[in-house]
């Protein structure tokens, strides 16, 4: 909205800095960041008042969650809150891919609420059941790969872009759509079974927004996209004010997050920040980058599909308990521990991330 502010410049004002995206990057982090830090607390005594006993405890977790009863869910309506505010206040509204990331963020905002609430009513973990969640989610995504395809430049569109080979594209044709489906929805449940501690997920979460924010920008960019060998793909380098506001957001949030949380970022956040990253990764051409920026996410939905299908042959347990944050719980970590320990993983890979860009 703010960009349109352009058309009072000549050129060398003050409004001609709004043409700049990384100017306009800096001002949706700190609304974004300004937002979570006023609504917040508001927002946690609503939450509670609502929600009386807050998000129900898994009885087959550890003993140590117990202690958490009460703590109120639908946190992430926070950070959805300031990155929409900072979008549209901040980002070109002319943009294709900006409202294609959006409309995937608030979709999966939607249906995460509704399974939040869903489980703060009946108080069990049931929520919404997994089919109707995944048909609703595949339905989602699928809207957004169409548009993403159909945006894409002509050359790029429904290729598969290879890391560290410059010139590698594979034509999945007719498969690209559910290819990219199976992306922005493994992303979204990914991060959803990554989001167990308190701050677990969020600050991999924004690790990856910002990564993804660079990778936005350089592939937006015709010279630096030549330069370093990347496909462009036009328009795309407006997400970084997207990813901006993200981490805004998420820093936001984090500071009620951190432990002992005040607030849980429930469904509401975790599908809508892993539907965004799943979306931003297939906007950019990315999409295989986003497993190893990622790489954390995987990890944990892996070893949930690993534990449930070696117990249903077996009988048996591959972990003392899934997803895998738990099982170091069980093993005697404290929880500071392993979400620090995580935050330090997700850094490392964001880095092997990034290096595909230069690596050719």
């Amino acid at each position: 909205m703010l960009y349109w502010l352009t058309a009072l410049s000549d050129g060398g004002d003050f409004f001609n800095l709004f043409r700049y995206i990384t100017f306009r990057a800096g001002g949706a982090f700190m609304t974004a960041l300004i937002f979570g830090f006023l609504f917040g607390r508001p927002l946690i005594n609503v939450l509670r008042r609502k929600q009386g006993k807050g998000q129900p405890i898994r009885t087959d977790g550890p003993q140590s969650h117990f202690a958490k009863a009460g703590t109120p869910t639908m946190g992430g309506l926070l950070i959805v809150g300031a990155l929409l505010t900072s979008t549209l206040l901040w980002a070109r509204l002319d943009n294709p891919f900006v409202w294609i990331v959006l409309f995937v963020t608030l979709a999966f905002a939607g249906l995460g609420f509704a399974d939040d609430y869903a489980k703060v009513t009946k108080q069990n973990t049931d929520g919404v059941s997994g089919r109707i969640r995944l048909l609703i989610g595949f339905a989602v995504a699928a809207v957004a790969a169409y548009a993403s395809a159909y945006y894409h430049p002509a050359e790029l569109s429904n290729q598969l872009a290879v890391p560290v080979f410059k010139d590698v594209l594979l034509n999945l044709g007719i498969l690209f759509i559910p290819f990219a489906i199976v992306v922005i929805v493994g992303a979204a449940n990914a991060v959803n079974l990554t989001d167990g501690l308190d701050g677990l997920a969020i600050m991999p979460v924004m690790i990856a927004a910002g990564t993804f924010g660079i990778i936005a920008y350089f592939v937006g960019r015709v010279d630096f996209a030549e330069s370093l060998g990347l496909h462009y793909v036009p328009e795309s380098g407006e997400l970084l004010v997207f990813c901006a506001g993200l981490i805004g957001g998420g820093l936001g949030f984090l500071w009620y997050n951190a432990p002992p949380a005040a607030v849980f970022m429930g469904d509401t956040g975790s599908l809508a920040l892993g539907g965004a990253l799943g979306a931003i990764a297939v906007a950019t051409k990315h999409e295989i980058v986003l497993a190893i920026v990622g790489g954390l996410f995987v990890v944990e939905a892996l070893s949930v599909i690993i534990q449930v299908a070696y117990f249903k042959r077996t009988g048996k347990r591959v972990f003392l308990m899934a997803p895998i944050h738990h099982h170091y719980e069980k093993k005697g970590w404290s929880e500071p521990q392993i979400v620090i320990r995580f935050w330090i993983v997700a850094l490392i890979l964001a880095m092997i991330g990034l290096a595909t860009l230069k690596v050719r």
